[in-house]
């Protein structure tokens, strides 16, 4: 049986067409046998996540009766990280967002988690990548503000942020964190500045004011040398932000709605989405070198909605989601013409109003999820997730689509980054049981000691503070003694106050004896003081005068009682003290005189 070989020209005696289409027909069934990749819409190329499909939560999976913003801003409105989802909710008058732990899924309350502290409206929220329990976010009341969420979530109303920043004079619509530096924050406002923050020291370490209108979007490359931003003027820059120098200018898009910048990692290009002149929805690939034209331009479709960039680096993937529809189309980034490969979409029957996605190490590798949104629906009032899987018949960690990820520690302080220094994000393993720990969270405010209101364990820590003392019942001669504080009066209620100056304590005596003297005194000692003013060669002397004997103990005495000044009195004169005695003791007067006298 002859075999032929691909790309033989020549064939043995049988020259008719028809043999020759068969032969073609079997050796392209032989090539695709012998090379089982699977293959991209491109041709030439061939991608492991060509079959990457969504998978939407189940329903007892989802977060409902959540009230989302309705603000026309074009944001997110939502952030998420391996511990938290947080969701701007619409409120009436101020502004407040929801942040909810990931596991407490289904209905939700909307005083429990809530997060008050603006004026106005919330625009937009942002995790720091190094700390996943300190959130910032910015709103219309021109302010940044810094919130620490305890872990477990929120119990009650939180109103208590770390910092507020002031500087924006009109309201800040965007909010980013560095990369790979330590409390750098960047915020955008509606006054066409964008603002560096040092948020440990809570002062503005730089200023660029290179715009001339309302900025869309901004992003850092992957070591937070460059800043990338969008803006109404239809222009693309790239900056310097340690210098604030633009260092390109280019043409973006030519419609007249938002568009969207994203960083594609280290590969020195970026991604942009807009519109055409003829409001066509587009995405373009540019070189940070050369700005003056895209490498790659492409329309999409003629919907009107925004369209949102999400860029994975460790697979290379970028998602494009649009506003008010439901597809998610995700491409893959290579490093030749055409630069940019289509592999599938995410049909979605829901229209969705915004995207939150959660990092890479927030994954969950067993179900070979290499990338997770938050879906924020446009009609209801829900946040679905929606897993990116890659289909593997094995259960065993899959390295080739898990290379190590950003871990959550920075690599430079903000002092480093801003004499200059660059560093890459520190890596880890996103093997099964590696255990991922993040910063403990900063003190903004060192001299102020805040007890958060929303910790409600703070009434049983404290509770001490308000319990009545003990009483001491050893005898009067081996403590020393001490009148009860003003600000302690546990009598019955009318009774007048006691208003005695506290005795002084020994500054000999030990701690012990410091501590216990300060109980207050019981009714049988008082009485047992009392007695032996009266007694010759008695061992304890009274401390205080006689008419004081008497005023105290009428001022201690219960107000509902019938005892009177008079009867108090008479009950401790001399001349009644035989026939008191005999009453209380039931004993004869010669033998209470032997004893006594």
């Amino acid at each position: 049986m002859l075999i032929m070989k691909e790309g033989n020209k020549d064939f043995p005696a049988y020259n008719s067409a028809h043999f020759h289409k068969r032969a073609l027909s079997f050796l392209v069934v032989v090539r695709r046998i012998t090379h089982p990749f699977r293959r991209s819409r491109n041709a030439g190329y061939y991608s492991k996540f060509r079959h990457v499909y969504g998978s939407p939560a189940k329903k007892a999976l989802t977060y409902e009766n959540i009230k989302i913003t309705r603000n026309a801003h074009d944001s997110n409105y939502c952030a998420v990280n391996p511990k938290f989802l947080a969701v701007v909710v619409e409120v009436g008058g101020g502004g407040s967002f929801l942040v909810i732990p990931l596991d407490r899924t289904g209905r939700q309350s909307h005083t429990a988690s809530k997060v008050s502290g603006h004026k106005r409206p919330v625009l937009d929220i942002k995790w720091n990548p190094f700390n996943d329990n300190i959130i910032a976010s910015s709103s219309e009341d021109c302010t940044v503000k810094l919130w620490y969420i305890p872990d477990g979530g929120l119990v009650e109303e939180l109103r208590d942020h770390l910092i507020e920043l002031q500087g924006h004079t009109r309201r800040v619509l965007l909010l980013e964190w560095h990369p790979t530096a330590e409390n750098i924050l960047l915020s955008a406002g509606f006054d066409h500045v964008i603002l560096i923050w040092n948020i440990a020291k809570g002062m503005v370490v730089n200023s660029i004011n290179c715009h001339t209108d309302n900025i869309y979007s901004m992003s850092f490359n992957r070591n937070g040398s460059l800043l990338a931003t969008t803006c109404k003027d239809k222009k693309l820059r790239i900056i310097d932000p340690r210098s604030t120098e633009v260092l390109r200018i280019g043409d973006s898009h030519t419609g007249s709605k938002t568009s969207k910048v994203v960083y594609l990692g280290d590969t020195g290009r970026l991604l942009t989405t807009g519109f055409s002149k003829s409001s066509d929805r587009q995405y373009a690939i540019w070189s940070q070198n050369d700005l003056s034209q895209p490498q790659k331009s492409e329309n999409i479709d003629s919907s009107s909605g925004v369209l949102f960039p999400f860029y994975d680096h460790d697979t290379r993937m970028v998602y494009i989601a649009g506003k008010g529809d439901g597809i998610v189309r995700y491409y893959e980034i290579i490093d030749e013409p055409p630069w940019i490969c289509f592999l599938s979409q995410f049909i979605s029957g829901a229209p969705q109003r915004a995207f939150g996605t959660v990092p890479k190490r927030g994954c969950d590798t067993s179900q070979c999820e290499i990338f997770r949104f938050y879906k924020l629906h446009a009609t209801k009032d829900v946040i679905e997730p929606i897993s990116m899987i890659v289909p593997r018949k094995s259960e065993m960690f899959q390295d080739d689509i898990y290379p190590e990820t950003t871990a959550p520690a920075p690599s430079l302080s903000a002092e480093e980054w801003l004499s200059g220094k660059n560093g890459h994000p520190i890596l880890m393993s996103m093997k099964s049981g590696t255990k991922v720990r993040t910063y403990k969270p900063v003190v903004y405010k060192p001299n102020e000691n805040v007890i958060a209101v929303s910790e409600k364990n703070n009434d049983k820590k404290f509770m001490f503070l308000s319990e009545e003392t003990k009483p001491d019942y050893r005898p009067l001669n081996n403590r020393t003694e001490i009148r009860p504080s003003p600000q302690m009066d546990h009598r019955p209620l009318g009774a007048e106050t006691y208003n005695k100056k506290l005795l002084t304590i020994d500054t000999g005596s030990s701690s012990k004896l410091a501590k216990t003297s300060r109980n207050l005194g019981t009714k049988f000692q008082d009485v047992q003081k009392k007695w032996t003013a009266s007694i010759p060669n008695s061992p304890l002397t009274p401390t205080t005068p006689t008419e004081d004997i008497f005023d105290q103990i009428y001022k201690t005495a219960p107000i509902s009682g019938s005892t009177t000044v008079k009867e108090l009195k008479s009950m401790f004169d001399p001349s009644y003290h035989g026939i008191y005695l005999n009453n209380q003791l039931h004993g004869s007067e010669s033998d209470i005189r032997k004893k006594y006298i």
